[in-house]
């Protein structure tokens, strides 16, 4: 039996303290608390792990410096907080990186007034990463020769932080905790309602993979479905006072279009954001920000335009993007929490802080809105609202998030150079073999080791351009519950973010991977994958 059928199993067996529906970060972060500190835990997905919003974002764990424009200070203080935290807490991950920005000629306010803003971002920040530098168009000419310096009548750099690999993964191994601390996890399980019952929630659920149908019983229910928190409360019966209104955000991948490891930001010609990020050996851009009716949004060639338009005339590249030219893309909506009915999705005005609204007489807890950046808030605000509602934490001091300790780094870093692990690098790589594993599966990194040390060649690369060993497959097959294709190649890794899909499909090392992940299903999970990237149009 595999560990998803086990968990499926296991939900439906006793009562649990907590069911969780919906595994993106909010999730994510409430079943890693609520498991570390002694909970009975339950999360499902009608979908893979972190498959909407939770894998779209920009990669970025930023302090909410835009939000200095509405004179949110205390939010922006909030999030300088826990950007700093998830900085201290996740060294190997989550990165400080300059963000070198420049101001046109007629823009709303001086390049020097908005320089003077980032000094006051630092000090929100407790100094903690670099200072900001003003430039001037000269300057940043030099710093940067790809920026289009025509029209710009100054500019800056400032830090913030990116995650190295990417939000999904990130989310999910939020996830692998809860379950290395006893929450039974499952994704492509759908909610199919709840009712309270002699004081319990009982949900309706369907493994949509076997078909079947069965009840989870919990003492609290979270909803923590992201976009689709007002559906599923509307499904319940629960009423509540915050909302979701939704923005489409979009990105575009493209072959890497400037040497220097910072990300390029602009003000975008509608006024917006626009960022141009490294993202290993590609760069991401992006993104729109349109307000949309429903949690769900599509890619449509004036987005492309959009992005394309505004990325060919911020930069001077030796030749302009076109779509021929887009690996991958990426869409998502984000929900934005607002009191009462309507409202407008306005980027500037609307923040994406979190609310979590609780019912107390019926245990039911909704989160709206939140961000990476804001997860470990999000974590622990969840597991003091589960105690007061009743549940016993038998650990409620126990820590619950961050890389393990410096000993079993120490441990596995040792074991890694004694192994000659950094000589096995391939060439392509980016980094040293030993940093990577470590920063993707922590504790688990052992286990990769031995692999290695067993079979040599379960350090060899799988798929060309695309940083997986054979002991990464194997390990993601065993513990990391790869329903589909897509599962793996999206949201456990970043290849198909930056290997072009004819390439990738016409690689010999998929057929490997997906005999490995799928066994004798191998043909049949990578046709399923094909007509799905076909019927989505996502064939660039």
């Amino acid at each position: 039996m595999s560990l998803r059928e086990t968990n499926v199993t296991r939900l439906a067996q006793k009562p649990l303290d907590v069911l969780i529906i919906g595994a993106g970060i909010n999730g994510g972060v409430s079943a890693a608390s609520l498991a570390a500190k002694g909970a009975k835990v339950g999360l499902i997905d009608r979908g893979d792990f972190a498959s909407e919003t939770s894998s779209q974002s920009s990669n970025l764990a930023w302090g909410g410096i835009k939000y200095l424009e509405s004179h949110d200070y205390r939010l922006v203080n909030k999030l300088c907080k826990s950007r700093n935290h998830l900085m201290k807490s996740y060294p190997s991950t989550v990165k400080e990186i300059r963000f070198l920005t420049t101001i046109a000629i007629g823009f709303r306010f001086p390049a020097f007034l908005v320089f003077l803003g980032t000094i006051l971002y630092w000090f929100f920040g407790r100094c903690f990463t670099q200072a900001p530098a003003y430039f001037s168009p000269s300057k940043l000419k030099r710093a940067e020769p790809t920026i289009n310096t025509d029209n710009v009548q100054g500019g800056f750099e400032y830090s913030d932080c990116y995650l190295h690999d990417n939000d999904s993964r990130f989310v999910f191994n939020f996830i692998r905790s809860s379950m290395d601390n006893g929450c039974a996890s499952a994704n492509y399980v759908e909610s199919l309602g709840s009712e309270r019952k002699q004081g319990l929630w009982h949900t309706k659920a369907r493994d949509l993979i076997s078909g079947s149908e069965f009840i989870i019983v919990s003492k609290v229910l979270i909803n923590a479905c992201g976009p689709s928190v007002d559906k599923h409360n509307q499904l319940i019966g629960q009423h509540t006072e915050y909302h979701h209104v939704f923005s489409k955000g979009i990105h575009l991948v493209v072959d890497r279009i400037s040497e220097v490891n910072k990300v390029l930001t602009f003000f975008a010609s509608d006024g917006r954001l626009f960022f141009v990020m490294p993202m290993g050996p590609k760069t991401c851009i992006g993104t729109t920000d349109d307000q949309v009716d429903k949690p769900f949004a599509t890619i449509d060639d004036s987005d492309r335009e959009f992005v394309l338009n505004n990325v060919n005339a911020l930069l001077k590249l030796e030749k302009p993007l076109t779509k021929q030219d887009i690996i991958s893309e990426r869409c998502g909506v984000r929900p934005l929490a607002i009191k009462g009915e309507g409202g407008v999705a306005d980027w500037v005005k609307l923040s994406r802080k979190h609310e979590i609204e609780v019912n107390s007489d019926e245990v039911h807890l909704s989160i709206f809105g939140g961000k990476l950046t804001d997860c470990i808030n999000v974590g622990n605000e969840v597991a003091n609202l589960v105690a007061q509602l009743g549940v016993n934490l038998t650990a409620p001091k126990r820590k619950w998030y961050g890389e393990p300790n410096k000993a079993i780094k120490r441990q596995f870093m040792i074991q890694a150079q004694a192994m000659g692990l950094d000589d096995m690098t391939p060439e392509s790589s980016s980094e040293p073999l030993s940093d990577r594993l470590w920063r993707r599966y922590g504790r688990h990194a052992l286990e990769l080791l031995e692999a290695i040390r067993v079979h040599p060649s379960q350090a060899k690369l799988l798929i060309d351009n695309a940083e997986y060993l054979r002991c990464e497959v194997e390990l993601a097959a065993r513990h990391e519950m790869i329903v589909t294709l897509d599962d793996f190649l999206r949201r456990r890794s970043k290849i198909s973010l930056v290997v072009r899909h004819n390439d990738l499909i016409n690689d010999k090392g998929l057929k490997q991977a997906c005999d490995i992940l799928f066994g004798e299903l191998a043909d049949e999970k990578r046709a399923q994958y094909l007509a799905m990237k076909s019927s989505s149009g996502l064939c660039p």
